[in-house]
């Protein structure tokens, strides 16, 4: 008997996974609890098992296409037996021809128009909140993802140009030269709709400060032999979130989300620090959980394993679930500084830059110092620039007085 695999419900809150690459192939025999297919949701990729043993008779999705909870997947069964697939559906009986005398009676527009299906809008919660917020008839836009899938940048597209003219494709005839199409597909793919959805929701403010951190470079040269001994490697940024810890106590409303469907403004009491971490495939973002309860060894160690669990793409969902305000540095790189787009539904975003020695005035006195900016980028809706200041001026208080830093209890 044909078994139909369908996507289970793989994690809290996840609707929706791409196909990212299929671990079988058609006609291949498959074991009990041999994985499938590698999914992608919410910027984590999940290889999901076989549930039963049998042959592979039908793949029902391509690699990067977008399947929902409960779609079928693919069918198992015996090497002998046929899956069904949507052309291989059972005819319907033919429709009987109408008499005469029926064809030569008027057809009412209204009955016709009432007898026929709608066709189905394919688009996610989200994008059909977007599209209520702008006013947009999802009936009208032409959806350019997979499948037809109306996408954000889709309805933004229709608000702002109208519907898109179908016309025939226009070939060129010069030379410009060798080209490469990349799907955007996977984590690329997720990161591209977060961004949009982040820039076309919140509104982006980047406040910056410049900060001196000569004590902290100081206290952490002190340091390094002794925690490297202990198989700690001690960067910046156990430092700056640790400061970031009263500041985000102080002035709680940055450590939020914005609740659109509700309207509301969420203050969490707990401390849960994204770290925005470069890897082969992409930006991910992994949470330190508890931050205001780890000291800064252990906020170290936790960067380090989840950076590491990142790159590897070795990551659960709970790793990247529930952050309450995120970090992102790109000071090992380098560049003056930068304005984070927020990781909505957050309400802000910590950019961390480049250290560098500048001369500065101390005491009426030009001395070199240790000087990094840093950025926050905040969404206006739920705070205003004067508490943002404030949360920085926090926060520049611990990191240019770490002292302070070592009297937080942890």
């Amino acid at each position: 008997m044909v078994f139909e695999f369908h996507l289970p419900d793989i994690g809290e809150g996840v609707a929706e996974g791409e196909v990212v690459k299929w671990l079988v192939k058609e006609g291949a025999e498959v074991k009990e609890n041999q994985p499938l297919v590698e999914i992608m949701t919410d910027k984590v990729n999940v290889e999901i098992p076989s549930p039963k043993k049998g042959t592979v008779l039908k793949l029902m999705a391509k690699e990067g296409e977008v399947v929902k909870v409960g779609q079928v997947l693919l069918a198992i069964g015996e090497k002998d037996e046929q899956a069904r697939t949507p052309s291989q559906e059972p005819a319907k009986p033919p429709i009987p021809a109408p008499a005469a005398a029926e064809v030569s009676q008027p057809v009412s527009l209204g009955t016709a128009s009432a007898s026929r299906k709608p066709p189905e809008i394919l688009a996610t919660p989200a994008t059909r909140k977007l599209a209520r917020d702008l006013g947009v008839d999802l009936s009208l836009v032409q959806g350019t993802g997979p499948g037809g899938r109306i996408t954000d940048e889709d309805v933004q597209r229709f608000r702002k140009l109208g519907p898109r003219p179908v016309t025939a494709a226009v070939t060129a005839t010069g030379k410009l030269g060798s080209e490469e199409r990349i799907p955007l597909r996977g984590i690329r793919r997720k990161i591209a709709e977060r961004m949009v959805k982040s820039k076309h929701t919140a509104a982006h403010v980047t406040h910056v400060d410049e900060v001196d951190m000569t004590e902290i470079v100081q206290l952490r040269e002190k340091t390094r032999e002794s925690t490297e001994k202990r198989g700690v490697k001690l960067t910046y940024l156990p430092f700056i979130i640790k400061a970031l810890i009263p500041a985000l106590k102080q002035y709680p409303y940055l450590n939020a989300t914005l609740d659109d469907e509700k309207e509301e403004i969420v203050l969490k009491k707990y401390y849960n620090i994204g770290i925005a971490t470069n890897t082969d495939q992409g930006l991910l973002v992994p949470v330190v959980k508890d931050a205001d309860h780890k000291s800064i060894t252990q906020l170290a160690d936790e960067i380090a394993r989840l950076s590491d669990r990142a790159r590897a793409g070795q990551l659960t969902l709970d790793e990247i679930q529930g952050s309450t305000f995120t970090v992102t540095n790109v000071g090992g790189i380098g560049g003056v500084f930068a304005t984070p787009i927020i990781n909505y539904p957050e309400v802000a975003i910590l950019g961390v830059h480049k250290i560098t020695k500048r001369p500065v005035v101390r005491d009426n006195q030009i001395v070199i110092r240790d000087m990094t900016y840093l950025s926050v980028s905040f969404d206006h809706r739920a705070l205003d620039g004067a508490m943002t200041a404030e949360f920085m001026n926090v926060v520049k208080q611990y990191l240019e007085d770490p002292k302070l830093l070592l009297l937080e209890r942890d």
